[in-house]
């Protein structure tokens, strides 16, 4: 079985990089080959649970906004001490 690797090109901020830097016993491709593989897995499932959805991107909006607005009420509320 022949394996094919590519490679890509990451950029983190300087300071980013001055943090990694203080760690060299860590593999950072590693890191991120499975923080890539990771957030891959969880897109897979998020598709597999919204296969048989109905909601359209419009619904999705309207959701998403009607949620925030009750959010934004929650919040403002608990900063004024109610």
């Amino acid at each position: 079985m022949v394996i094919s690797v590519v490679s890509i090109t990451l950029s983190v901020p300087e300071e980013l990089k001055r943090e990694m830097e203080q760690h060299p016993e860590l593999n950072w491709s590693e890191i991120a080959r499975q923080s890539i593989r990771e957030k891959l897995e969880i897109l897979d499932k998020m598709d597999a649970m919204l296969a048989k959805s109905r909601l359209t991107e419009k619904g999705a909006l309207e959701l998403g906004r009607t949620i925030n607005r009750g959010v934004a009420r929650r919040w403002k509320l608990k900063e004024s001490g109610d």
